[in-house]
């Protein structure tokens, strides 16, 4: 199907090359899955239903905040679905498959964290709030960060790697200069300083990453518009009088991007691992927000009495680094010019 939609012959050669390994499309499938899974994390697990019926009145709790006077409660500011009275008849609730919040915490088993069961398929952590719903709810911010980070890294690497390569002479060599002292900035001690100083937020991790991890990217960009700049495609534009910002954007840009964009699934896979080290460090997402990385703290704080907390964490962290792997392998093949 997806052929159908492209036109340009060595793209559609690079897509059937894809396609040949199945590992990674799988990958692929199975990385688009969990997204939709984690995006929509509150019809799968929450602790309000889906839909309800109540005394002759149809309610949908998940897409929408109802007051407790609706139901009739005056001694509460909260409603508590589960305590609702459906026994009338006609009234009736339909439950995600999980019925936890990630916020939640589980007031009828004995100790936290809780051993997995029925209840709580992955167990509780050490506040009683369901594993399961909070691996869920924190893979949506992992991939945020990952995703923005990237993209905007890629962004800003391109654009003065770009330039750099393209205009070369004091340019580069000053922009080179510039890269070289980034460099050398401490980016991880650096996060770790202005988190304790600011409030830490994802949009505040995200930022200052982007503006201390787009160097790698620049050295790929500056090399391909070096190698690219005078090619013949190149010539003729110039030849027929092409704006700068038209060679560089519209004949060049395109033909650079192979190694760019190779190496794109490894680096969203390096920033999920990035927030769940800062996370476990404590200095990633503020609290409570769900994450994987706080749970596998709890994990080493516990692990005598709660392996559970170091085995799913864990697990769910591989399993999405795999996957991403695999999927660089399949975009490193598909872009190789020595891959027939």
């Amino acid at each position: 199907m997806i052929e159908r939609f492209i036109e340009n012959e060595l793209t559609l050669k690079r897509w059937r090359r894809f396609k040949k390994r199945k590992s990674s499309v799988t990958a692929c499938i199975l990385l688009f899955v969990s997204v939709v899974l984690t995006f929509t994390a509150p019809m799968i697990a929450n602790s309000k239903p889906l839909m309800m019926k109540y005394k002759g009145e149809t309610y949908f709790p998940v897409f929408a905040e109802y007051h407790p006077k609706d139901f009739g409660i005056t001694d509460s500011f909260v409603v508590n679905y589960r305590k609702l009275d459906l026994s009338q008849d006609g009234d009736y609730a339909i439950w995600p498959i999980v019925k936890w919040n990630p916020l939640e915490s589980n007031d009828t088993v004995d100790e936290y964290p809780s051993a997995p069961s029925s209840e709580n398929w992955f167990g509780t952590d050490d506040r009683g709030r369901d594993v399961f719903a909070r691996l869920l709810y924190g893979y949506k911010y992992s991939i945020a960060y990952a995703v923005l980070v990237w993209f905007l890294s890629t962004v800003i690497g391109v654009l003065l790697g770009g330039l750099m390569g393209y205009f070369g002479g004091k340019v580069d060599f000053f922009g080179q200069r510039v890269v070289e002292i980034f460099n050398t900035v401490p980016v991880f001690l650096l996060l770790l300083t202005m988190i304790s100083i600011f409030k830490p937020s994802l949009v505040l991790l995200i930022v200052i990453s982007s503006i201390f991890g787009w160097m790698g990217v620049s050295y790929y960009a500056r090399g391909e518009f070096l190698r690219n700049r005078n090619l013949e495609f190149v010539e003729a534009a110039r030849g027929m009088g092409a704006k700068t910002s038209t060679i560089i954007f519209k004949h060049i840009l395109p033909n650079s991007l192979g190694p760019i964009i190779t190496f794109a699934p490894f680096s969203i896979a390096g920033g999920i691992t990035g927030l769940a080290g800062l996370d476990y460090l404590g200095f990633g997402l503020e609290v409570p927000t769900p994450s994987w990385g706080e749970l596998l703290a709890q994990a080493h704080k516990n692990f005598t009495i709660a392996w559970w907390l170091a085995v799913f964490p864990s697990g769910a962290l591989f399993t999405s680094l795999f996957l991403f792997v695999l999927v660089g392998d399949g975009v490193r093949d598909a872009l190789d010019p020595k891959m027939k």
